[in-house]
């Protein structure tokens, strides 16, 4: 028969603190094992065009953290962040595009992937970057974190040994695309559900030129401004077979236009309730129209032609800058009243603004002072003022959880 062997008491309380001693070392060399905590939702980049550098800033403590080189040419410059806001993705005007880690202050890679490149987007799941191209046309993407290209669509048709521009390239929902094609008058809604494959709907005939576009916040309207002709082109992606609608016929008709000086951008557009403002091409207005029967119902009177239109974000102020020869002007707009509350003189260059993700500031930059300058937007007193080469774009990582920005 067996016999038993009776194990002690102590013997089994010893063999308990030597596991629990050894999991708690296993825990801590884990812990000690762990990069130190980054915090990115306070961070943004500003451009600094003439250089091909970046400053990596800290918007919330007012401080500039770091320059970074190595970008190229940056004379037009945008950026979008990846989901966690670590990776900022830099598009320039050389066909550059770079990945830039804001934790590190490292570039991590840069591709020049076409010859002339106009901006790009980040997917909705921040698993795919595209860019939109100049030349030689066409939209290419590549995976986020490798930025190997994963698909390359050219917009040249057979016997066209030349490609239509593409512009006002913009993320939509279920990890989507949309972009105008300049030369070709298209709007293309571009599927990523294969990416070695992606589907491409095409709406031809959209109207002349589309110059820019933008994405409604909810991601439902698609909007391209045109150049060539009055009024602009619309795709409401919510219908069941989309289709374009012309909207705002009445703009720009019977009307002597100003030389335009520089292109509006309509990103900048201000979504405010049931209203959206944005830029009159070549005119010093802002025009207001409803969101419901897209009509025009208002013409704001500016200092200048508009070149960005853009909202504080609880929309309760539109701040409006100009192209030269008044682009040392920032003036500000009551959304309810209409009317202009505020008029700011920062300094000649005026290119960019970008409101604190509450709003309760705005950062300006003043590229012919080489200044970046911060406003209360309450009181509109300047709260500090930043040294910069030549800043243009400035971008905080609160646009990564934004649709089409």
């Amino acid at each position: 028969m067996a016999q038993r062997t009776m194990t002690s008491p102590a013997t089994i309380l010893g063999g308990l603190v030597a596991v629990l001693i050894s999991l708690f070392a296993q825990g801590a060399e884990a812990a000690q094992s762990c990069p130190k905590p980054q915090s990115t939702g306070g961070l943004g980049v500003v451009i600094e065009r003439s250089i091909g550098q970046v400053a990596i800033i800290d918007h919330v403590k007012h401080r500039v953290l770091c320059h970074v080189g190595g970008f190229g040419d940056l004379s037009h410059a945008s950026v979008v962040f990846s989901p966690d806001e670590r990776f900022a993705y830099v598009f320039g005007r050389d066909g550059g595009l770079s990945k830039l880690d804001l934790t590190t202050g490292q570039l991590v890679k840069r591709v020049v992937q076409s010859g002339n490149a106009i901006g790009g987007a980040i997917s909705q799941d921040g698993r795919w970057v595209a860019v939109s191209n100049y030349t030689p046309g066409g939209v290419r993407i590549f995976d986020a974190d490798t930025l190997d290209m994963v698909a390359d669509l050219p917009t040249a048709t057979s016997g066209d040994t030349k490609g239509s521009k593409t512009v006002g390239l913009v993320d939509a929902p279920d990890n989507e695309f949309l972009v105008a094609l300049y030369d070709a008058g298209d709007i293309w809604r571009i599927r990523m559900t294969d990416p070695a494959r992606p589907v491409i709907d095409k709406y031809p005939n959209i109207g002349k030129l589309p110059y820019d576009a933008l994405i409604s916040p909810q991601g439902r309207f698609y909007i391209a401004g045109l150049f060539g002709e009055d009024g602009m082109a619309m795709l409401d992606l919510w219908e069941t077979r989309p289709k374009i609608h012309r909207i705002l016929p009445e703009y720009g008709k019977g009307q002597k236009k100003l030389p335009v000086y520089k292109m509006p951008h309509l990103e900048g557009w201000t979504f405010a309730g049931e209203q959206a403002f944005f830029p009159a091409v070549g005119e010093h207005q802002v025009l207001v129209a409803d969101t419901h029967s897209w009509k025009l119902t208002d013409r704001i009177p500016v200092k200048g032609q508009p070149v960005f239109v853009m909202a504080r974000p609880d929309a309760r102020q539109v701040w409006v800058n100009f192209a030269f020869p008044d682009n040392a002007w920032v003036q500000v707009i009551d959304t309810r009243t209409r009317k202009i509350v505020k008029t700011l003189q920062p300094g000649p260059g005026v290119l960019h603004m970008e409101f604190a993700p509450r709003g309760h500031e705005v950062w300006i930059s003043v590229r012919d002072k080489q200044e970046v300058q911060v406003y209360d937007t309450r009181t509109f007193a300047r709260l500090a003022t930043f040294p910069m080469d030549h800043p243009s774009g400035i971008f905080f990582t609160a646009r990564a959880h934004r649709i089409g920005l």
